[in-house]
């Protein structure tokens, strides 16, 4: 990667949140090894912080009227998904009976296999085990704990290590887990973190004299296929003696056999204790989940050393209707500190009955010398192997490409994690210490990029091993026997591409590719059926068929699976691909081949077709659900990939910004990864979503315009004409077509769009630009002059590319300017960050609520923007007004649960958001990868005649050598080992 920032640009911004303010310097000293104490650079919260209710946002009056008739279509459909058991992918009606709170910390687990959240305070919430259902409330009984016993036993402790007063406290009687002492208060007790890492000191909470470090570490590390797929976490528990008496700590885990909601009383769930190897005991929970979804099982377990001793008790209940219950185990704890040694021999329990509520509790003692230190380790997993959506098939999680498809492997997934857990973190800081010593950048931002990443955990992800359903469920026949498969498209005609024997790809003749599926229904790739070419091999070619054409699977290790992640866990649409935009530059910079992998789905989506009625509910008419050429909006809700466009306010395929954006990432995976084959594969449907934009240019001036509704990401704001944000868009969209035209040897494909560029590039400057920025669009409505922060989208991601500005270097600047000047410095004095819509007058554009809102991930694309126009301290004081309103002290509370956007006054709209991990677009354009740098450049405005597709391809001239070894790019995103 290549610095573009020299020097220290913010030498005077203050270092945010120094540890020292919140730990004192000699606790820091003490718990100096192992990585005990946090990083100077990290998130911090007091553990006594008020978790403050946060405030969601509200239509206005006008707003109101105007999406009336909305309302009352989206509330009748969102009745009918429900009179079936579904969840509608869109539905404000519905709330949560857990208000939303500022208590998010950072998630547990990695990708794809369910998360559960846990709060800075100690709580653990927001499970996500089954797939599109985030139970937000906290299980209150999973709880760390602990027991101090100096010598002689003058002296004792004990807390539940989470502070607040549990309801029904002290009640004379009372068997559940409000008889727990509840005594931390908090005060000495701070939290840090820096995803996917997070520290809990204790600096002589409960005990004076015992300085307590709880490190919490998942496995999440960038360009690891494997554990980073795994459903587990590392609880480190560093212990320092710091009086003269020794002291007998116990450290105890408790669990409940839930997976949120009121789960725990279905019935039917069992828990088992068990011994494993290289020390690692603990419990087992099995959980027999609710309307036939797939079974999970818990592992709770600690690591037994030569002076830790590890004891459990495999199954106690809350009331005292149970033969152990909450009160005895606490009880039994602060008399002995451990559990009976016998308990490991008792057998799987009885199924609880319904009503009954299963816990389990794994207790680690050890001693302490005085002056002493002492390390427990703890460790979490979940196995739920296969994920069941509602209308769809059933498929095997990515992790059980390791570890198998049954439940029980819980238990090695937890011993494994106790056993690496010291490697995943020396990975880890191999990662993020370049970033986080880096001087020139301000602490905030630092944390604050690693943090946002949170959403790739607890953004309802679903990663699946291979391409095929669970062999055991190949149905795809709902519950209420809809047959959900879609309908065999008609052919159409692709482009195909040959590879010369001397390695020069050249387009030589049509195909057909039949849809979505292929000839099983697998949707293992695109059905390749050759047509005879009329055009016959000149002389000295050897032309072989480029197999790559089709997806396959190259070999064991390129094959990553397929990943889904939400638009928000308010808004269930599997990768909304408006929104991924955005979000796509995380994926691209730590999992490159997830972020191939999302592409390679959406491209044959292009070319597929799903006829099945659907109603729109903006304007009440009917239409099909996926047109032929389109992108869709998303990868569907209850049967992603065969199921998609779930989102039905709009009809998608009259949207103006997917293709184009379709078109630029793909473009930009291409050229981070120098992966050829990929450029190979979707390479139709490029051509296909380019072809398909043609019909929107209503006047042949190479120009789309947009059709008087909000047929874009901002789908509450209309537009009319020719639009800043849709426009843009389409210039790049040419230049990269051209671009990935002329590298794959398609010279009349490249002359066409360069043509095309020239006319509408001309046309967009001449209707829109006015001296300094671009107006909101061409039409006469009051804010057709507004001043849209995201108008440079299209150049954004042309400068992430490696390809030539669209614009003159002035007019780039100017519009970033009066953007900083106007939507940022003008809302709060720049503390908000930049809101979508602002007048010329200075006044916020207020014609829909998406203009008044700010949007924190354009908000941060807008950012990495102005430093790849070499505007970086705008830039960053652009994006900190995020950090200022999102996370810190002063802000708003929406740390580790980003909403798409919040008004002027701090309301939300959508927690927890996929579009914030657009922050990874500006670590992008302060590192742009080598391959990014040295790419091939092209010249958009030479003037070429067209030249027709069929024309003779023979010009090796301008034709890129294909890599001898396309899976080693040393100057791309890929690490490569060879």
């Amino acid at each position: 990667m290549i610095d573009m920032v020299s020097g220290n640009i913010f030498h005077c911004r203050k270092q945010s949140w120094p540890s020292e303010e919140y730990i004192s310097r000699a606790t820091l000293q003490l718990l100096d090894f192992d990585s005990a104490a946090p990083p100077r650079q990290a998130w911090r919260r007091r553990l006594n912080s008020h978790a403050n209710i946060l405030k969601e946002f509200s239509v206005t009056f006008m707003e109101a009227l105007k999406m009336m008739r909305l309302g009352v279509r989206l509330w009748s459909y969102v009745r009918e998904e429900a009179s079936h058991g579904r969840r509608a992918p869109i539905d404000p009606f519905t709330r949560e009976s857990c208000k939303p709170s500022a208590s998010q910390g950072v998630p547990l687990g990695g990708m794809g296999s369910g998360s559960i959240s846990r709060g800075f305070r100690g709580e653990f919430r927001h499970m996500q085990i089954v797939p599109g259902i985030c139970e937000t409330s906290p299980v209150m009984a999973n709880q760390f704990s602990i027991f101090i016993s100096r010598d002689g036993g003058n002296k004792k402790f004990s807390s539940v290590l989470a502070p607040g007063q549990h309801e029904g406290l002290g009640k004379l009687g009372h068997q559940g887990i409000s008889s727990w002492n509840w005594n931390l208060s908090g005060q000495h007790s701070t939290y840090h973190a820096v995803f996917p890492r997070a520290w809990t000191i204790y600096d002589g909470e409960p005990d004076p004299e015992l300085k307590v470090s709880c490190r919490q570490i998942s496995p999440f590390i960038p360009h690891n296929y494997q554990d980073s797929s795994l459903p587990s976490a590392v609880f480190v528990y560093t212990l320092v003696n710091t009086g003269k008496e020794r002291a007998k700590v116990s450290l105890l885990f408790t669990w409940a056999n839930s997976i949120g909601g009121n789960s725990h009383l279905s019935g039917g769930h069992v828990n088992e204790p068990f011994r494993g190897e290289d020390g690692v005991s603990g419990v087992l929970l099995h959980h027999k989940t609710a309307k036939g979804n797939p079974p999970v099982t818990f592992a709770v377990a600690a690591c037994e050393t030569q002076n830790v001793n590890v004891t459990v008790s495999p199954c106690f209940g809350l009331t005292d209707q149970n033969r152990v219950t909450a009160k005895s185990i606490w009880d039994t704890m602060a008399q002995d500190g451990s559990f009976d040694l016998g308990n490991f021999n008792a057998g799987s329990s009885i199924p609880s009955l319904l009503g009954e509520t299963h816990c389990a509790a794994v207790s680690a003692s050890a001693w302490v010398e005085p002056h002493g230190k002492c390390t427990i380790a703890f460790s979490l997993a979940w196995s739920s192997p296969k994920v069941k959506f509602l209308k769809g098939n059933t498929y095997n999680r990515r992790y059980t490409k390791f570890y198998g498809t049954s439940e029980r492997s819980a238990a090695h997934i937890v011993h494994d994690s106790l056993m690496n857990y010291k490697w995943w973190e020396e990975e880890i800081e191999k990662w993020q210490n370049p970033i986080l010593s880096d001087d020139s950048l301000p602490d905030w931002y630092k944390f604050t990029l690693f943090n946002e990443l949170y959403f790739l955990v607890s953004g309802g992800t679903v990663w699946i091993d291979g391409h095929s359903p669970a062999r055991d469920n190949q149905s795809t026949m709902s519950q209420n026997g809809h047959n959900s498969r879609i309908e065999e498209p008609a052919k159409i005609k692709v482009t195909a591409a040959t590879v010369h024997s001397k390695g020069d790809v050249v387009i030589e003749h049509e195909s057909c590719i039949n849809g979505f599926e292929d000839a099983d229904g697998n949707g293992n790739g695109l059905n390749l059926e050759e047509e005879n070419s009329d055009e016959e091999n000149t002389e000295g070619h050897n032309p072989l068929q480029l197999s790559t054409l089709v997806d396959q699977k190259p070999d064991d290790s390129e094959d990553v699976g397929r990943f889904l992640y939400l638009e928000g866990v308010e808004y269930v649409m599997w990768c909304t691909y408006d929104v991924h935009f955005y979000a796509s530059y995380a994926l691209l910079a730590l999992f490159p081949k997830i972020e191939l992998s999302i592409q390679r789905d959406f491209a044959k989506a292009v070319l597929s077709e799903d006829r099945r009625k659907v109603k729109f509910l903006a304007d009440g008419n009917c239409g099909i659900r996926k047109v032929k050429g389109a992108v869709p909006h998303d990868l569907g809700t209850h049967d992603p990939w065969h199921e998609m466009n779930a989102y039905n306010i709009h009809d998608t395929s009259k949207w103006k910004d997917l293709n184009p954006k379709f078109v630029l990432q793909v473009y930009r995976d291409f050229a981070a990864t120098g992966d050829m084959s990929f450029a190979v594969d979707v390479w139709p449907a490029v051509c296909a979503a380019m072809e398909y934009m043609e019909q929107f240019d209503k006047d042949g001036d190479g120009l789309i315009e947009n059709d008087g509704f909000p047929d874009q990401t901002y789908d509450a704001w209309t537009v009319h004409g020719i639009s800043a944000y849709c426009g843009c868009l389409w210039l790049a969209a040419l230049e990269a077509a051209a671009a990935m035209a002329l590298r794959l040897g398609d010279k009349p494909f490249a002359d066409k769009f360069k043509n095309m560029f020239s006319r509408a590039k001309s046309a967009f400057e001449e209707k829109l630009w006015n001296g300094s920025y671009f107006n909101y669009d061409s039409g006469s409505s009051s804010n057709s002059r507004s001043i849209q922060a995201d108008q440079l989208a299209g150049q954004w991601y042309v400068a992430s590319s490696g390809l030539p500005s669209l614009f003159d270097d002035h007019k780039i600047k100017s519009a970033l300017q009066k953007i900083f000047d106007f939507n940022v410095m003008k809302v709060r004095g720049g503390r908000m960050g930049a809101v979508n819509g602002m007048h010329p007058n200075g006044k916020v554009d207020e014609s829909c609520m998406q203009s008044r809102e700010i949007w924190t991930g354009v908000t941060y694309g807008v950012a990495a923007t102005m430093i790849l126009s070499g505007m970086e301290e705008q830039a960053f004081t652009t994006a900190e007004g995020i950090f200022t309103s999102g996370w810190s002290e002063d802000g708003f509370g929406y740390w580790f649960q980003t909403p798409e956007g919040w008004t002027v006054d701090g309301h939300y709209r959508s927690l927890i958001y996929m579009r914030p991990l657009a922050i990874w677009s500006m670590q992008w354009a302060l590192s742009l990868p080598k391959a990014i740098l040295e790419a091939p450049k092209i010249n958009m405005m030479d003037r070429m005649l067209y030249v027709p597709i069929r024309a003779s391809h023979n010009d090796a001239g301008i034709v890129r050598k294909v890599a001898n070894k396309t899976k080693c790019f040393s100057n791309s995103v890929f690490h490569c080992a060879c």
